[in-house]
Formats: C-alpha cells, structure tokens, sequence
C-alpha cells in the first residue's frame, strides 16, 4: 500500500472498526456489583452517602438529614493502551495482520471498569469509605435507638482468600464506578508525524477517564477468614440483622457469593449442593448466587 493520507484514513478506519467490534463483544460483570454515576468534571462529591434514607412517621417539622459534613470525592483517572505499526508493513501490505490486534486493544479497553472494580473488593480492607473506616471494618459508627454511637462490624478477619456477601439489588449497589469518559480510538497516523520520521511506525491507541469508589458499606460484607458453612451463616446473619442510625431495621438481604477461582469449590459446596455428606438436605443450598471473578484469586 502506498503511504499517503488517503490510504492512511482509510486504514485507520478500518483499525476503527476493528477495535469497535472488540470493545463491543466484551460482556462486563462490574454492572452487577457496581453502580454507574456519570461524571463532568475532574472529580465528584458524595456528600449523600453518609445518609441512607428511610421514612417515618411525620410528626411536628420535617426532619432534616445533615447531608453537607461527608467529604468523600472521586477523582476521575486516565486509562490508555498503545500500539505500534510498522511503516514497512503497511508499504508491504502486511497491514491486515493487525486486525485482531485492535481488536484486542478494544477488548482490553472494555475489560478495563472490571479490573477497576473488582481490585476495589480487595482495596476494601484497607481503604476508607465515606464514614472514615476503612469500607470492610469492624468499627462503623452508627447510632443506636438511643442516639449513641455503636460500632457496628462487616468484616471477619483471616488469612484466607478473601470472600463477600452482597445485596447488590439495592438502588445504590456496594460499588461505584464513575465514568467521565468512554473508551475512544485514536491515531498518530500523518505521514509526517514525528513518530512515523524517527521510528518509521503509526501508533494507534485507546482511551478514557473513569474511577471507582465505595458505595453504602451496609450492603457488603468482606470475609478473610477460610469460607466454611459456619463461617457463611455469621456472615450472612450479620448482614440481615444490619440497622440504620436510630435502630430501624435496613431489610438488606445478600444475594451473591463473590469469590475468586481458589475459593470455588468450598462455595460450591456451601451454595450448590443440595445435599450434606450424610445425605441431610443442605439448608444454605441456592441460598445465594455464586459469582466467581477472575480478579480475586
């Protein structure tokens, strides 16, 4: 092929097109688990999250949730991956070659929000939520029916490949992935540009803004220690008996198991079979959904 402008456009939107059709065949699991809140700026306020909403009996004025002392922002980040191709191969006709690499490169663009989100699982042992505990901890404060603080757990500690139950069928899920910009295509691909004179290569490219953050700590419960049955049912337990400030019952209910791969076959054995190894019905068999993601190990 002849390097000139008009074959460079249309070889690049033919790369287009390629990477198009990968980024679209990618099939994401965050959705589940993480709530989408589109972002137009550098970054965005959570000021809400340290109120979650429930109604009472209306007597005397309205009263008035202080929703103004949360500080909790995400601050969008920059996502890109680049490739290269040769001028030679365009000149040698060899262009066609790099068709599934754009196509990978849209696969990996589409797959990024996952490997965003499920790290954040993890990250959520040690990093903190919007009430200044770290988001699995055994100290988040909430007010008793009395008005006074309590501490209240979602968390048991380990040295096991980390396990959560979630209520993810709540209007704010456990997550929150921030989205400024969708993954687009780009291309250095001028004839004379620098990169083409002192490499003899076209770089093509892709990329977005995004972050992610923690949603209401309530309808996640994070786990370290070995997942056995027992161990399931305090989870479990724990969560249903969650209350809000002022002591009004939450109704969170969890309807995901969330593992990695080394986990399956104990989950399988707690959520998947119906019956025990002496033949006993197994109580907590369908009880919830078991989802295994490749990111948690």
């Amino acid at each position: 092929m002849d390097i000139n402008s008009a074959n460079l456009r249309a070889l690049t939107t033919g790369y287009r097109a390629n990477f198009q059709a990968g980024l679209g065949a990618v099939q994401p699991m965050w959705g589940r688990f993480a709530t989408e809140v589109p972002s137009t700026t550098s970054e965005e306020l959570y000021p809400w999250l340290n109120q979650i909403p429930g109604m009472r009996k209306w007597i005397g004025e309205r009263q008035i949730k202080n929703v103004a002392d949360s500080s909790y922002r995400l601050v969008n980040e920059d996502w890109e991956d680049t490739v290269s191709v040769g001028r030679n191969s365009i000149l040698d006709d060899r262009y066609g070659l790099y068709r599934p690499l754009m196509g990978m490169l849209g696969d990996a663009a589409g797959r990024q929000p996952d490997e965003l989100i499920f790290s954040l699982f993890k990250q959520g042992f040690t990093t903190n939520c919007f009430d200044g505990q770290f988001f699995f901890d055994t100290d988040h404060p909430v007010l008793d029916a009395n008005g006074s603080f309590v501490s209240v757990s979602n968390v048991q500690a380990g040295t096991a490949e980390p396990w959560f139950l979630l209520d993810t069928r709540k209007a704010l899920k456990p997550l929150i992935f921030q989205n400024r910009q969708a993954p687009v295509f780009a291309a250095l691909d001028n004839p004379d540009d620098p990169n083409v004179f002192m490499k003899k290569e076209f770089i093509y490219g892709a990329d977005s803004r995004n972050t992610g953050g923690f949603g209401f700590w309530q309808t996640a419960f994070g786990s370290k220690a070995d997942l056995t049955p027992a161990n399931f049912a305090a989870a479990f337990t724990a969560m249903t008996l969650l209350k809000a400030d002022y002591g009004a019952p939450l109704s969170i209910t969890p309807d995901v198991l969330l593992v990695g791969p080394s986990n399956r076959s104990k989950a399988e054995a707690i959520v998947k079979k119906q019956n025990l190894a002496g033949g006993e019905s197994n109580l907590d068999y369908g009880r919830v959904e078991l989802v295994v993601a490749p990111w948690l190990g």
